[in-house]
């Protein structure tokens, strides 16, 4: 049935029965996710060698060879010798700059433009100029999906915590340490994600641990942490 395909198509669909605009409806909703799958060719895997026993961390293509991750995916890369994975090929790469989880927590890394696949080689993704918003819209995109969320307002979550100012809402959906956050209506990066925030508390005589919220790196703070050189030809 119809009505099974996506959360937000049952509800496209309830709202239809009752005003007769099912197929409007259910060509916009298709065409939305249309819209978002198109920003899976930017995801990419991060590899660390040997692979990391966690599992494969995440990254955003920006065009020209230029990569971002969350720093801590690769770590100190003149130990984990990062390679960029697309698709299952493995890329070496060359560490432009590297952050740390405790500071700016992006690492930029860059694989020669001419061995990747040629539907990156041409691909550019600018940077969104405007801060994000608590209630904005967002769609959070790792190589295997996309999923739609919106900004939180930092207010929702304990004063400790605030100074992670951007942060989304879903956290059991949303895309892990170095997926991409992007602008659902300018089609731009908003940032990249960095790590949960959570809070534990007993209960029942054990500890209990709440995700409330995951920060992501803004994209005004990778622009400030990039070098001049390497944004250039991309914004």
């Amino acid at each position: 049935m119809l009505i099974s395909i996506r959360g937000a198509n049952r509800i496209c669909f309830q709202l239809a029965l009752g005003l007769g605009l099912w197929a409007s409806c259910f060509t916009g909703s298709i065409a939305a996710e249309s819209a978002d799958d198109s920003l899976i060719p930017y995801a990419v895997n991060v590899h660390r060698t040997p692979m990391q026993t966690w599992g494969p961390g995440y990254g955003i293509y920006l065009g020209r060879g230029l990569f971002i991750t969350a720093a801590h995916v690769v770590g100190r890369s003149w130990w984990t010798r990062p390679k960029i994975a697309i698709a299952g090929q493995e890329y070496p790469t060359r560490v432009v700059k590297e952050g740390s989880f405790d500071g700016t927590d992006v690492t930029a890394l860059a694989v020669d433009p001419s061995l990747l696949p040629m539907r990156l080689q041409m691909r550019r993704m600018k940077l969104c100029p405007q801060a994000p918003w608590p209630g904005q819209q967002v769609v959070t995109v790792v190589p295997e999906a996309t999923v739609r969320t919106h900004i939180l307002s930092p207010t929702k979550l304990p004063a400790d915590v605030r100074r992670f100012s951007t942060v989304v809402a879903d956290v059991a959906r949303t895309g892990n340490s170095g997926s991409g956050v992007f602008d659902v209506q300018q089609r731009c990066l908003l940032g990249i994600m960095s790590r949960k925030i959570s809070i534990s508390r007993p209960r029942g005589g054990k500890t209990e641990t709440i995700d409330l919220a995951k920060y992501f790196v803004p994209a005004a703070e990778i622009k400030a942490f990039l070098p001049p050189e390497a944004l250039a030809g991309l914004q």
